[in-house]
């Protein structure tokens, strides 16, 4: 009885993949509505305040962003397709430990800042030295930091904010402020997070599409090139019709000269006068020369050799002699100031 049962509650049981169906996750319009993935559901209210994690490197196929991870809230859903919505960003591990050191010093500060469509956001940025730093040194470089976040959140909305952190265009700016006061190495934000949505909208401004000069100009050269070309047709054409009124004939009616045929002219050729061969001398035999005697004076160089070293011997004689009266006449000295 307990089989037949069992049977029958597995019969009456629902298969839940069956049930379940796919729905594309889209990215916020910041971002040009780009699939971000795709996730199952049974419902779509299970959907909402999901939350998906995607590299910047997937969304702009550009690689040196690989090491930064975007956060995406599911907050609507429309048929097949669910809406997103930003709500954070971070750096790899592996990035971060590349860029501290031993002997350096990392400042760091937790600021929260309002856009100018109201939404409030806590950006987390970080700067390193080459060398340690002293306390005061960094209490200036996190007042720098705080002054230039603070300002550049009040002039734009969330979406612009948060294209300058990923762009490194704050870093840059934060970067340059500290370069007055203090030397940082590097500056980068390495998280951020979004407390509140904006309150307010606002239509971001679409960039004014401006015409340059230089194809307006371009333009008007070519509507003016037609014109001169028709009034340079028409003074040709008038001074014809002028002729033929008198009573001229056209030059298609007056008869045509026959062109004689130009015969070509002949070359000269320059024959240079031919020179007199002189005969050819027979060669001279050459008598052989008689081999010279061996030359004499090495027999002198070898006998005036070994005088050489005598000389010196002399004169080291003389040397030692000078040396020994010297030493006889000091001593000589010596012993009558000791007897003194």
């Amino acid at each position: 009885m307990a089989k037949a049962r069992s049977r029958t509650v597995a019969r009456k049981m629902k298969d839940k993949w069956k049930a379940k169906t796919w729905y594309n996750i889209l990215a916020p319009p910041s971002f040009d509505n780009v699939t971000i993935a795709d996730t199952l559901a049974d419902k779509p209210a299970n959907l909402i305040n999901r939350v998906t994690e995607v590299s910047l490197q997937d969304l702009t196929n550009d690689f040196r962003k690989s090491h930064i991870k975007l956060y995406f809230k599911i907050h609507n859903v429309e048929e097949t397709n669910a809406h997103t919505q930003f709500v954070g960003h971070t750096l790899t591990s592996d990035y971060l430990r590349r860029m501290i050191r031993r002997k350096r010093s990392k400042i760091d500060g937790v600021y929260d800042a309002t856009t100018r469509d109201g939404a409030t956001i806590r950006v987390k940025p970080f700067a390193t030295t080459d060398k340690r730093i002293q306390n005061s040194q960094r209490k200036i470089v996190r007042e720098t930091m705080k002054k230039t976040i603070l300002d550049r959140a009040k002039v734009s909305t969330l979406s612009e904010f948060v294209k300058c952190i990923i762009d490194g265009k704050i870093g840059s700016d934060i970067y340059k402020n500290c370069k007055k006061l203090y030397p940082v190495k590097r500056v980068e934000v390495y998280k951020t997070q979004v407390l509140s949505p904006p309150t307010i909208e606002i239509e971001e401004e679409k960039p004014a599409i401006v015409e340059q000069p230089e194809a307006k100009e371009t333009e008007e050269k070519g509507k003016e090139a037609p014109k001169k070309e028709e009034k340079k047709s028409e003074e040709k054409t008038e001074p014809v019709e002028e002729i033929l009124k008198e009573g001229e004939k056209s030059p298609e009616e007056l008869p045509q000269k026959e062109e004689q045929p130009v015969e070509p002219e002949e070359e000269i050729k320059e024959t240079a006068p031919e020179e007199p061969v002189e005969p050819e001398e027979e060669p001279k035999e050459e008598k052989p020369e008689e081999l010279e005697s061996p030359v004499e004076p090495e027999e002198e160089i070898k006998e005036t050799a070994p005088e050489e070293p005598e000389k010196k011997l002399e004169d080291e004689d003389k040397v030692k002699k000078q040396d020994k009266k010297t030493t006889k006449k000091t001593t000589a000295k010596k012993t009558k100031k000791a007897t003194e």
